[in-house]
């Protein structure tokens, strides 16, 4: 019923008409957000110079009915009025129009419009994204400092662990937008609750007697400003439980009571026994969380220093509500892609049962889901966020197969039809996220790799089943366990109901219970890993108090004289330590860079060489600096003479050296992304990398292995920026500018609103805070040392550069030289005489196992004496072990007893080829296989005495085990159960 928080679940969103005038609402002094430090915006222009750095990306807002009050400077002054008419040619209820209206109303309130953050949040507690409030995480923890007062966004977000409820219910997504305002410090719960009442009732013009309250059972404050301030009905006004109406980032850390508003489809039941988790009279569309306190240990709540808002709306809700439609599938955010996919189905959404519907609204929603997931450079796989972008697709997948979709739904029964339905979702990304049209290609291309990699495991899903099957009808009561139906659901996307139907065609029933048990493992697996947005304010914050962020020189110099603010061992902070202690130091000031974008930090030393009046020498290794708490730099090392103590002055000092291979290697991975996208094109994007001192490491997404050609072709062209000898531009600028002058952000990094752009001059310009050289010929030269996949869609590439490539180069030389000498042949000569061995060793290989297939044919030739005769049939019989002969000719010796016996014979062979293990061979004439004995089964289960298994066709299978020692045993087993099956008593199929 409740949301978690206002960004921690999917919100909704009603609205009608009445108005709450802010006429009555009294400035906050000084607080931008309230507007008191500026004179009355009479325009557009005038507001947007009054509050904003940048022009606003909307118009404002866009139906006739709708006004905002600005207030005066002056606490006597009138509220004013302002009427904003649509300047958007859309509706005023579309879904991007309601977005626009959302964003407008906070910004005409002095909220900073700020863009959505990734899909993949900067964040490791986090798999994915799923709250607006998620980017504004490290300024609620006071771990960075606020760049604006309060903030409004529409942030993408997505979320796994009601899969199963997606289409089933009229509200449940996996992709979804949140739209969200913020205060950090600015405003609290009386303007929260007054603009909420206000964007619903004035902006959206819900009808405030359709608009029920719910608070916290002891938010007094709350309550009083719903009843007497916004003039609510006390009838109206829920107070519930901790459960539903107060909301906790973890068992430590911000949290505080929240209220919710929920708009009712059936005022006409009256107020009596009203119950707000009835979802078929209610739906919740505002959650307000007043984060005012801190949680501690023991349990008990201190107030925090700095009181925050953080709210959400569901888009695709509001949408429901303000397009009059019964679900949230049915608006303009999603239908056209069910519509799409109905057409290529060649059904009609409207006609179609219940059951068809719900897939219809599956395909919509996970659509969105994978489209804005792979355009945030997360690629299939089954690993991480990629299971999750594999197991969506192929829910459409089988989804789309299931309503009758072929090929890719126009008339090419061998192509894939989610590239047709990513056409559809990319046309409705504008607003969004305008990237996904930038990488429609990318995403199309994806797409139609994984579909069609998937049908072909689906095809080898059908296979299994047969075999399930066929297995099942051996019992008294055939049926086929959970375990194998979950299984074919889970590792090859076969619908469950499909099983059933199919099984149940042959007479076979499946253990939907057991299959459920499954399913809720899998469920609550998921729930507990993704579903969690942690914050705490724990130990490190105590280390942090009243340490000022580092200042950075390193960009300017490798030398620096510091005071040390803070030392912590194990954990904790201390006043001194002395020599052999491992230590964290936090400096006012240092030259040492601290790991991010991908370059890991500086290694050097802090020193004080004494004064001789009792200031003993310090020297302290360090060996990594990372940041922490925001911008807090933490030097790692250890003290290897002397002490330090806090408060101390002290030297520090980067290792020249090193930085300059980071520099090399850092400046070397711009110019890697530059070719590559040269050569292989621009959809080519960065996944993650590394930058140390020994070598670069570059991941980016691409659907094959690069060929020779093109790797030779990249090493040029970096080679050659090379030795260009280009000077590097390096500037800070605002981060709008940086983008519109196409400087590509680096993967992973989060960026303010001032950015720093490193550029070579017509070869790369990135948003980056790493070191990089002044010179491209700095470099010296770049070798490319692996190409590899790591993860389906995700390439790698390690390469060496300066000092790092000189050592390669120089070991491969070596390498070189003494292969030469083993050969005895130039450099240049060196591949045609390891071609001429190899070749050598090839016949060789096969003059061996040639002599091993005679000496075995040989060995089978007196074995053929040793055979039994059983039954009135004279069926030949030999089982016998063959010491230590090797698989390939165990089965030349068994086909030439086969053949040699002549029909009907049955050949069972082992031996012990190597140390730890078993091979074992069946060959049946066709006169035995008449009989119902299947080499295949009978061979697999001799193997299993073994430890181990194997199988084949009926006249001839193979197996293997593990244990060696009981050979003899499982041979004696084999002419036993050969003897009796063959008897005329027991001629049976086996």
């Amino acid at each position: 019923m409740v949301m978690e928080s206002a960004s921690l679940l999917s919100v909704s969103v009603s609205v009608s008409a009445a108005s709450l005038s802010l006429s009555r609402l009294k400035p906050l002094g000084g607080r931008s957000c309230i507007n008191t430090n500026v004179g009355l915006a009479t325009s557009t222009k005038q507001l947007h110079s009054s509050y904003f750095p940048f022009p606003f990306p909307f118009p404002l807002p866009t139906n006739k009915s709708s006004s905002f009050t600005i207030r005066n400077s002056s606490p006597s002054a009138s509220a004013q009025t302002q009427t904003q008419t649509s300047t958007s040619n859309d509706s005023p209820v579309s879904g991007n129009a309601i977005r626009r209206r959302f964003l407008n109303f906070f910004a005409s309130r002095g909220h900073t419009i700020l863009p959505s953050s990734s899909l993949v949040p900067d964040d490791p507690t986090v798999f994915l994204t799923i709250a607006g409030m998620l980017q504004f995480k490290p300024i609620f923890l006071g771990k960075e400092p606020r760049n604006v007062p309060c903030a409004t966004t529409s942030q993408k977000c997505m979320r796994t662990n009601d899969i199963e409820n997606v289409g089933r219910t009229a509200r449940h997504h996996t992709f979804f937008e949140m739209l969200g305002n913020f205060s950090f410090g600015d405003y609290f719960k009386k303007y929260a609750i007054l603009w909420a009442w206000e964007l619903t009732t004035k902006e959206f013009g819900l009808p405030p007697e359709k608009l029920w309250i719910s608070v916290f059972r002891d938010d007094d404050e709350a309550f009083s400003i719903w009843r007497n301030e916004v003039g609510v009905p006390e009838e109206r006004i829920k107070r519930m439980g901790e459960e539903d109406n107060f909301w906790n980032s973890g068992a430590t850390g911000p949290c505080g009571p929240c209220s919710e508003i929920y708009y009712d489809f059936h005022p006409e039941r009256g107020s009596s026994d009203a119950d707000l988790g009835d979802d078929s009279r209610f739906i919740e569309f505002y959650n307000l969380v007043f984060m005012q306190y801190n949680k501690k240990d023991d349990g008990s709540l201190e107030p925090l220093k700095q009181k925050n808002i953080d709210t959400g709306m569901g888009l695709e809700r509001m949408a429901q509500i303000l397009q009059n439609v019964p679900n949230n599938y049915e608006t303009d955010l999603i239908f056209p892609i069910i519509e799409r996919a109905a057409h290529m189905a060649s059904i009609s959404y409207a006609e179609a049962d219940d059951a068809t519907k719900t897939n219809l609204k599956v395909i919509g929603d996970h659509m969105r889901a994978v489209v804005y997931l792979i355009s945030d450079g997360v690629m299939p796989s089954n690993i991480g966020r990629g299971y999750v972008v594999r197991r969506l697709i192929r829910r459409v997948v089988r989804t789309g197969r299931l309503i009758g979709i072929t090929g890719d739904g126009q008339g090419n029964p061998d192509g894939a039809f989610t590239p047709v339905l990513a056409e559809t979702v990319v046309s409705l990304s504008v607003e969004i996220d305008p990237d996904v049209f930038m990488r429609k290609t990318a995403i199309v291309e994806e797409l139609k790799r994984e579909e069609l990699r998937f049908v072909q495991t689906l095809e080898r899903g059908e296979k299994l089943l047969d075999q399930f099957l066929a297995d099942a009808l051996t019992q008294e009561k055939p049926c086929l366990s959970g375990k194998d139906a979950f299984l074919l659901y889970d590792t090859y996307g076969f619908p469950v109901e499909i099983t059933a139907e199919i099984a149940g065609e042959m007479g076979v029933t499946v253990d939907m219970k057991e299959f459920e048990v499954e399913m809720e493992n899998q469920r609550k697996q998921s729930q507990a890993a993704h579903n969690v947005v942690k914050l705490s304010v724990g130990n490190d914050m105590e280390i942090a108090e009243g340490i000022p962020d580092t200042e950075f020189l390193g960009y300017d110099s490798l030398s620096a004289r510091a005071v040390v603010k803070g030392i912590v061992v194990n954990g904790d902070p201390v006043q001194h330590v002395s020599e052999g202690s491992e230590v964290e130091v936090l400096l006012d000031r240092t030259p040492f860079y601290a790991e991010s974008g991908g370059q890991v930090g500086d290694n050097g030393l802090l020193y004080s060489l004494g004064d001789g009046n009792g200031k003993p020498k310090t020297i302290v290794e360090i060996k990594d600096v990372q940041k922490s708490l925001g911008n807090i730099f933490v030097h790692k090392g250890m003290v290897k003479e002397g002490s330090l103590e806090v408060g101390r002055e002290i030297d520090a000092a980067v290792d020249a050296k090193l930085r300059q291979r980071a520099k090399v290697h850092h400046t070397a991975t711009h110019l890697l992304q530059s070719a590559l996208k040269a050569v292989t094109g621009p959809e080519t994007s960065q996944a993650g990398s590394l930058v140390s001192f020994d070598r670069l490491r570059f991941d980016f997404n691409f659907h094959r292995p690069l060929t020779e050609d093109e790797i030779t072709e990249i090493e040029a062209l970096v080679n050659h920026w090379i030795g260009e000898a280009a000077d590097l531009a390096t500037k800070v600028m605002a981060l709008a500018d940086a983008k519109k002058a196409g400087a590509i952000a680096m993967f992973g990094e989060k960026y303010g609103e001032q950015v720093r752009v490193v550029e070579v001059p017509g070869v790369s310009m990135e948003l980056c805070g790493g070191t990089h050289v002044s010179n491209t010929s700095e470099i010296r030269g770049f070798k490319i040392i692996s190409e590899q996949g790591i993860a389906s869609g995700i390439r790698r590439i390690e390469a060496v550069a300066g000092d790092a490539f000189i050592e390669y180069i120089t070991s491969r030389d070596s390498y070189m030289r003494q292969l030469c000498t083993m050969l005895k042949v130039k450099a240049e000569h060196v591949n045609a005489r390891v071609e001429s061995v190899l070749e050598e060793l090839r016949a060789t290989r096969n003059e061996v196992s040639s002599l091993k297939s005679k000496i075995a044919v040989l060995r089978a030739s007196s074995v053929a004496s040793k055979a039994i005769v059983v039954g009135p049939n004279n069926i030949r019989v030999v089982v016998e072990n063959m010491d230590d002969t090797d698989p390939d000719a165990l089965r030349t010796a068994a086909e030439f007893l086969t053949e040699s016996l002549q029909d009907p014979v049955a050949v069972i062979l082992g031996s012990v080829p190597d140390e730890g293990k078993v091979s074992l061979i069946a060959s049946f004439s066709p006169g035995v296989v008449k009989m119902g004995i299947q080499a295949g089964r009978f061979i697999g289960n001799i193997a299993k005495l073994c430890g181990g298994g194997g199988g084949g066709k009926p006249n001839f299978a193979q197996a293997g085990g593990r244990k060696p020692e009981n050979l003899g045993m499982a041979l004696e087993r084999a002419k036993e159960e050969l003897v009796a099956a063959l008897s005329p008593a027991d001629a049976v199929q086996r």
